[in-house]
């Protein structure tokens, strides 16, 4: 039942509506969809947004085999190949205007990330080498660029003098690095590393990944509480006090992927055994009424329910059941399902999922259904998730 309907949405939902924000006149695709359903042709067009639409088509067309996902996948490949990435300093632009200028010229890690996962993903459903080529160029770009003595720097201006971490900072709060941002530098590498292993250069890609795992490991991660720290200084000293349950979730199953696509037996059993007391904890405390919660500060619980954070409750839970057998895991991601149906998925015409739904079921009218952030990368993903690892309700 469960991969039969997200298949559907998938099919029926998510991809149609994605195809409707194609802009064939000046590449890539429209940057800005609001609650009121209005599209802004002329709006910016986020560097991880497409980032995010080019991994999303790739993994989609290796899915389902459909050649109409390969070509919109090439369409977002050539965006982000002519017009985001900087040829001349390195890396990839924050943001481009609606005909592909610089509109901010920013660099960040987590946002290289990305573009890094994407392409690895387009090689992978392509074969085009060009697009591997410039995966690796750009993980270069962040090895040679990002690192001090404690890790990865995170945000800088176009010639790679750092700047303030606003971009992955929230709650009042300043970081200069982020749990987010290694989580998604593994989920990059993991993706490139997986595209050819035997490819030169591809174990110091592994070495790194090594290496950030285990930063999650003997940093990011907290034995007492089952948690992942989330901000911090410079030299990994803790900012705020901030558990956000969705990362949580969703670090458990990329960290895993990481270690069954590196093959380090060790490490399998390490990283199993530590991300499934994290999705014990979070099904604990952040599971409430049939979804989760969103995070906590200072122990105060933000309870409203954000689309991204359910869509990876589903494959997190899923993949803990995988790993476990206990049948709350997958009852959990049931019943998760059951409220993305209800409350998150947009039944209007022309709309995808709601970006956040308050704790009593209302939509968030100020946040928008297209976005820097707001993508198919997640709930695309959470079905893609679902159909391949054959797991049903």
């Amino acid at each position: 039942m469960l991969i039969e309907e997200v298949k559907k949405e998938l099919i029926q939902h998510i991809i149609p509506f994605w195809n409707s924000l194609r802009d064939d006149e000046n590449g890539g695709f429209y940057g800005f969809k609001g609650f009121d359903l209005k599209l802004d042709k002329q709006a910016d067009k986020g560097v991880i947004l497409h980032s995010r639409i080019l991994w999303f088509y790739s993994n989609a067309y290796m899915t389902l085999g459909d050649k109409a996902l390969l070509d919109n996948a090439e369409h977002a490949y050539r965006f982000i190949r002519d017009k985001c990435v900087d040829y001349q300093y390195g890396g990839v632009y924050w943001m481009m205007d609606f005909r592909g200028g610089v509109a901010d010229d920013m660099k960040h890690t987590y946002n290289i990330a990305f573009a890094i996962y994407a392409l690895s993903s387009y090689y992978r459903a392509s074969g085009d080498e060009s697009a591997l080529n410039l995966a690796y160029k750009l993980f270069l770009d962040v090895e040679e660029n990002t690192l001090d003595e404690y890790g990865y720097q995170e945000a800088f201006d176009r010639t790679w003098n750092l700047v303030d971490n606003e971009a992955l900072s929230e709650n009042g709060l300043k970081a200069d690095k982020t749990m987010n941002a290694i989580l998604h530098l593994i989920e990059a590498y993991t993706e490139l590393y997986r595209a050819d292993k035997n490819r030169p250069g591809a174990e110091k890609v592994a070495q790194r990944l090594k290496f950030q795992l285990g930063q999650m490991r003997d940093i990011v991660y907290t034995p007492e509480t089952n948690a992942l720290k989330v901000f911090f200084d410079t030299a990994f000293n803790l900012v705020g006090d901030i558990h956000s349950y969705g990362h949580d979730i969703e670090a458990t199953w990329l960290m895993d992927r990481a270690c069954d696509v590196l093959g380090d037996e060790e490490l399998k059993k390490q990283f199993a055994e530590m991300d499934l007391k994290i999705s014990r904890n979070i099904l604990d405390i952040a599971f409430e009424d049939g979804a989760l919660n969103n995070e906590s500060e200072h122990g105060a619980v933000d309870r409203k329910r954000v689309w991204w954070v359910q869509a990876e409750a589903v494959v997190g839970f899923i993949n803990a059941y995988q790993h476990c057998g206990e049948k709350k895991f997958l009852e959990a991601a049931g019943s998760v399902w059951e409220y993305i149906k209800s409350d998150i998925i947009d039944k209007r015409e022309g709309s995808e999922w709601y970006s956040e739904v308050s704790f009593g079921h209302e939509p968030h009218d100020w946040k928008e259904i297209v976005g820097p952030w707001k993508c198919p990368y997640h709930n695309g993903r959470m079905c893609m998730e679902v159909i391949n690892r054959k797991v049903d309700l």
